[in-house]
């Protein structure tokens, strides 16, 4: 099914005037379309998402992943540190110690970003890749692992966008996160 927004439900999520919005699709900067007979607009849920991120309009979407990573990691102070780093930088984190965690996580609260550590006892990395591309939001990875040069290599051919060497420096792994989620777009839904 297609979703579809008002403009009254627009101007709601961007805090703007109905009257704003309006303006907006007039000039062509929101794609609109009128009803047949009615005069009343719709926008395309995908067509909003477009507008909203080209404009970068700091709009908080209801159910909308946008801003959340999923930390895939054995090692409780790892995630409790990267969990901190996150939050501080304004994301909202949930961590997994497991596959099995992971997966549940990913299906209940479906992450914008995964970050995951190669290392992990009783894990088959290729089957993790495996699994997370066979889900049809393709959710970016970000590898966050002290795991030999040869293992991450292997992981950016099996799908990891990026790379991260333990240990790392915070700033630049926050601009790799903030990279990653600008540059590989969900599928996003309100």
């Amino acid at each position: 099914m297609i979703k579809t927004l008002t403009p009254g439900e627009i101007a709601r999520l961007c805090d703007v005037h109905q009257r704003t919005v309006s303006r907006w699709i007039a000039s062509g900067k929101l794609k609109g379309h009128q009803l047949p007979g009615r005069g009343d607009y719709r926008v395309l849920e995908s067509d909003f998402l477009t507008f909203v991120e080209s404009h970068h309009l700091p709009v908080d979407l209801p159910n909308t992943p946008t801003n959340t990573i999923l930390i895939i990691d054995d090692e409780a102070a790892v995630r409790r540190a990267l969990g901190r780093l996150f939050i501080q930088d304004g994301y909202k984190v949930i961590e997994a110690e497991d596959s099995f965690t992971a997966g549940a996580l990913l299906e209940r609260d479906q992450p914008a970003l995964i970050t995951l550590d190669l290392m992990m006892p009783g894990i088959r990395i290729e089957h993790v890749f495996e699994f997370l591309r066979s889900n049809e939001r393709n959710i970016p990875i970000v590898v966050i692992s002290a795991a030999p040069p040869n293992l991450l290599d292997e992981a950016k051919r099996m799908g990891a966008l990026e790379v991260v060497s333990k240990p790392f420096q915070n700033d630049e792994l926050l601009q790799i996160i903030a990279r990653t989620m600008r540059n590989a777009r969900p599928n996003r839904r309100l």
